[in-house]
């Protein structure tokens, strides 16, 4: 046990519950006096007069460049700065932000001067995007571009593998794509907090260290989300075991010390809780090593808050008709402010005056703005909140507050008490309710919106009518991050099927080409045993990625139309030789393995003679097959005589290879090796096909210069795994180029240095698929597989 992380739990739930229940009766009695609607009404007729626009002489210029859809998301940008609504949309957009997360009075000077700041360094960013055809400002390869910059791209190398890891070791039942982006928010919150406590005085390696600190912490208090939260609001556990796994995380939290997990769970839940409560306890710790002495202790006891607080509304009954108001907005009030505690504390930056203040009564009205968003998904699930406990029960219980005149409540006593009647907090508070009202109607329609606001605002008629002209007419209510997340969620998604379809594809192929790879026997061999025959085929039918022939088939079909029938004998060209590859290199002249896909390589199944005999054959045959194209005579003529070439100058790399054990290479040497021994196998894959399509040069150059950095991305993997790997899920030897004292990726760099690397040819290759003149989305998947691959 950590004594020094041991606190009273109950005491200090105790004291946050009289501070809601304070909080809660001053905006209880606000409710009862009903001032605060007449307030809002006058807020509104000032704050529509930048929002409710009439016709003019610009509206009749612009009219064929009408507003695109917020899903347009490059369209939209542009539509922004050519109406010269850009500034004010990022202006609302990051002070709303700063408010929200950061705490901050949007009136000081200081706050001014950053959000300005903010503003015009994100504006330029979105044009830059936005007006590029081969740039997208949240890609993979533009964020390693920025991790660069800042010197923490292994940081971004550690993010990719933690995220890529929780994205396959998430059970089913659980939205990965929800728990990818949440995981992303928390980390961006935590990393919003960590650069507004930095200026243009810090060291660069002071910043590089606190940048990346905040990302691991970020990543380590944004797991909670998915694999606490998420996990014990789904079906995945039984009853008892989500009281046996919330008793874990109060110990934990209670003591500074994680308990293990023990042997009480069923099978199927002990599959997926070994990886989640490693991970989880590896977080834990790093968090806890990371924090002084004074944040460690207020640490643990926000964090208890936050985690108690909702334990408290996931053990409630939607068929309990018996819970006060108290019950109901109490542990709103601590679990909205507390997760916006933490990620502040985590970091251990120094606090701003009235941060703590401002932050827990500013809660609420965030939460209640989200579970208005979600009632319906939330009344399906028959989760407790405010708008699914009034309307299961508002009828029988005229005693329960209204949740949505609570609300306006909050935002009235903010605007007006808590930041004392700013009119930029006012304005960009009213923007957000506004925009909430908006999205809502969006989504269910404009009849379900009716029914809504019947129900909720009927008690307010005066009011009720101000918001629906407000709803109907007001315009430049949108806001930045709300673009960011419904596009992220898309591109998630998207991602994920793509990627998805993609695997299904490569094995769909795969079968198909493992059926057709056999090479009969020579019928006129009778009087001798055809080994030669038998070894090809024992070497080929050994498993094997089929990588080359299947990006031939992606690279043949989607992006140049051929027919798939037409480049059969093409694909099973490419796969002898690349089979023959293997055999020589497998030999004892050369890297003397014995093991290959899983199986006993040739010449330790049969003899070197046959070994050498096969790889022979098999190049001979892969001539052959590429005879057989019903393609014209000079483009079939061409193919072979790029193949002769491709195959001369791949032997020249594996003997750069052999000649190079035992030596240092550099860098540069180590390049043009492994172009010559690998980038070259994926060079043939795409250029093929495009010879057969006669696509013209300027194509095939682009094809040469992905294929030479996707290769290189491809090494790199190849010699981590060989250190990292294990040798069953390889099918090789691991650990066979230490053996062997050949020069690798990460004996010339290192480990880390190589990661870093396999993503710097990763992000080339990638800027190359952008340029490519007609659609490769494969080509991205393709990339994504290299890197993440595990074998």
């Amino acid at each position: 046990m950590n004594d020094v992380n041991v606190f009273n739990a109950e005491v200090t739930y105790q004291h946050a519950e009289e501070k809601a229940a304070q909080y809660f009766q001053q905006l209880e009695k606000l409710i009862v006096e009903k001032t605060f609607d007449q307030t809002l009404i006058e807020d509104f007729l000032s704050w529509k007069v930048n929002h409710i626009h009439h016709p003019g002489v610009f509206s009749l210029f612009t009219r064929k460049k009408q507003k695109p859809s917020t899903k347009m998301y490059h369209q939209y940008i542009q539509w922004l700065n050519f109406t010269n609504k850009l500034e004010s949309y990022l202006d609302r957009s990051i002070s709303y932000l700063y408010l929200r997360d950061l705490g901050k009075q949007l009136n000081h000077p200081e706050t001014v001067e950053k959000i300005q700041t903010e503003v015009e360094r994100l504006k330029h960013q979105l044009l830059d995007s936005s007006n590029s055809t081969n740039q997208d400002m949240f890609s993979l390869a533009t964020l390693f571009r920025k991790a660069q910059k800042e010197g923490i791209e292994l940081t971004f190398v550690w993010l990719m593998n933690k995220l890529n890891e929780v994205a396959n070791n998430i059970p089913d039942g659980l939205d990965a794509v929800n728990a990818r982006r949440k995981l992303i928010k928390i980390i961006a919150g935590v990393l919003m907090h960590t650069l507004d406590q930095m200026d243009e005085s810090v060291p660069a390696k002071e910043r590089t260290e606190k940048l990346d600190k905040a990302i691991r912490l970020g990543y380590s208090y944004g797991l909670t989300y998915p694999f606490v939260d998420d996990l014990l609001d789904s079906q995945l556990l039984t009853e008892d075991e989500k009281i046996q796994y919330s008793e874990i995380i109060r110990i934990a939290l209670i003591t500074g010390d994680v308990p293990n997990l023990g042997e009480q769970w069923s099978a199927k839940s002990l599959a997926f809780l070994q990886y989640i409560h490693g991970e989880l306890r590896e977080a834990f710790e790093y968090i806890k090593h990371n924090q002084t002495s004074s944040s460690l202790h207020k640490f643990f006891e926000q964090a208890y808050v936050f985690f108690n607080s909702q334990e408290v509304d996931r053990r409630k009954k939607l068929t309990n008709a018996h819970y006060t108001n108290e019950d109901i907005y109490i542990p709103i009030i601590l679990k909205s402010a507390s997760s916006r505690l933490i990620a502040r504390s985590v970091i251990s930056v120094t606090e701003d005056d009235g941060f703590e203040e401002r932050t827990f009564l500013y809660g609420i009205y965030n939460q209640l703005a989200d579970d208005f968003a979600d009632m319906f998904d939330d009344l399906k699930d028959g989760a407790v909140t405010p708008y699914t406990y009034y309307l299961t029960h508002y009828h029988d219980r005229k005693d329960l507050i209204n949740p949505f005149e609570l609300y306006w409540c909050v935002i009235c006593h903010l605007i007006h008490t808590v930041y004392e009647s700013d009119a930029r907090t006012r304005e960009v508070i009213l923007d957000r309710a506004i925009n909430g009202l908006k999205r809502f109607k969006e989504k269910h329609g404009t009849q379900k919106y009716s029914e809504v606001m019947k129900l909720f605002a009927s008690g307010l008629p005066r009011f009720n009518k101000v918001l629906k002209k407000m709803v109907e007419n007001a315009d430049d209510v949108d806001f930045f991050d709300k673009l960011l997340r419904d596009r992220m969620i898309e591109t998630l998604k998207n991602d994920k099927d793509e990627q998805e379809q993609f695997k299904e594809k490569v094995k769909t192929v795969r079968e198909r080409l493992n059926l057709l790879l056999t090479i009969q026997e020579d019928s006129k061999l009778t009087l001798f045993d055809d080994a030669i025959h038998e070894a090809a085929n024992y070497s080929l039918g050994n498993g094997g990625k089929r990588l080359r022939p299947i990006i031939t088939w992606f690279t043949g079909g989607e992006l140049y139309g051929l027919n798939e029938t037409s480049m059969l004998p093409l694909l099973k060209s490419l796969e002898y030789m690349h089979t023959a590859s293997l055999i020589f290199d497998d030999l004892p002249s050369q890297d003397n393995a014995s093991l290959r896909r899983g199986h006993k390589t040739i010449h330790e199944v049969y003899n070197v003679a046959t070994a050498e005999l096969t790889g022979l054959f098999l190049t001979q045959k892969a001539i052959e097959e590429q005879t057989l194209l019903q393609y014209p005579a000079e483009v079939v003529l061409e193919l072979i005589r790029y193949t002769a070439q491709m195959t001369a100058n791949m032997c020249k790399g594996q003997l750069m290879d052999l000649e190079s054990k035992g030596a240092r290479l550099s860098l540069e040497q180590l390049n043009t090796m492994c172009f010559y021994k690998t980038g070259l196998g994926f060079e043939a894959a795409l250029l093929m096909p495009a010879i057969l399509a006669k696509a013209n040069n300027t194509e095939k150059e682009l094809l040469k210069r992905f294929a030479k950095h996707a290769g290189i991305a491809f090494q790199i993997k190849d010699d981590l795994l060989d250190v990292e790997g294990k040798t069953a899920g390889l099918g090789k030897q691991s650990g066979i180029d230490s053996h062997n004292n050949s020069s690798t990726f990460v004996t010339v760099l290192g480990m880390d240095q190589a990661k870093i690397e396999m993503w710097e040819h990763y992000c080339l290759a990638m800027e190359v698929v952008e340029e490519l003149p007609r659609g490769a989305s494969f080509l991205k998947h393709m990339l994504n597989y290299l890197v993440n691959r595990e074998n």
